[in-house]
């Protein structure tokens, strides 16, 4: 089956030359030149594509706020188009809940990578590996409840709204108690790719599902930092 990609973005030259080398790898391929067409056409889809190509300086809708508005009720995989070299805007768009991020201008071999690279991990967090997966399927862990299940966190016996990432990275810690994991063992565990030492992405990762789980991110209980090493759950 081939998989579909939608993608947002204003500059007809990308559109052109990513949609022409898309299709010709056999990529189902939706364009939308601005935000607002774009979240139409997702809404009409009911969000069946497999990955969205979404630029971060669109008219009528930025980038960001389109993730924004698609996270609030999609999972699906997005990975931001951005002619910006600025960690401050990767974190933002990845604390939306984007996946990943390629910086203009980028070649095909490089985005043909990441698309089949980020879609592999989706593929295989909906199958819901059972190696990272602890014995019980509920788990409760001082004021977390954690159902691997149905995907659901509460705390407090309220629910809590994580990214997909945000519960791998959860699901991984909460089924390995006491054990250190570096960076780069996050990524290839969590990402299910080679870590290339960009911390970022775990950083912004980390620091958002602290803000969700913990009381005092500052001081976090679950989630420890052993700096100069990584991170382990100590949770109590």
């Amino acid at each position: 089956m081939n998989h579909s990609i939608f993608i947002m973005e204003d500059d007809q030259a990308i559109v052109e030359m990513v949609e022409t080398y898309l299709t010709k790898e056999g990529y189902a391929v939706t364009v939308a030149g601005d935000g607002d067409e774009g979240l139409r056409k997702f809404e009409q889809a009911q969000g069946r594509f497999d990955l969205l190509l979404v630029d971060l300086m669109m008219p009528k809708i930025d980038g960001m706020e389109v993730i924004r508005r698609i996270r609030a009720y999609s999972h699906v995989p997005i990975l931001i188009m951005s002619a910006k070299d600025s960690d401050i805007d990767k974190a933002l768009g990845l604390g939306f809940g984007a996946d990943d991020y390629i910086e203009k201008p980028f070649s095909m071999i490089e985005l043909s990578a990441r698309l089949k690279a980020i879609i592999r991990r989706a593929t295989q967090y909906a199958s819901v590996e059972t190696k990272v997966a602890p014995k019980h399927n509920i788990l409760n862990m001082g004021d977390l409840r954690i159902d691997f299940d149905n995907f659901a966190v509460l705390k407090h016996e309220e629910p809590i709204k994580l990214t997909s990432k945000e519960f791998e990275i959860l699901r991984l810690f909460a089924a390995n108690p006491n054990r250190v994991f570096t960076k780069a063992q996050i990524y290839a565990k969590v990402w299910n790719d080679d870590y290339h030492g960009d911390e970022n992405v775990i950083n912004v990762h980390m620091s958002r599902l602290r803000d969700k789980i913990e009381d005092n991110p500052s001081e976090p209980r679950y989630i420890k930092t052993l700096w100069g090493i990584g991170y382990k759950w100590e949770g109590r």
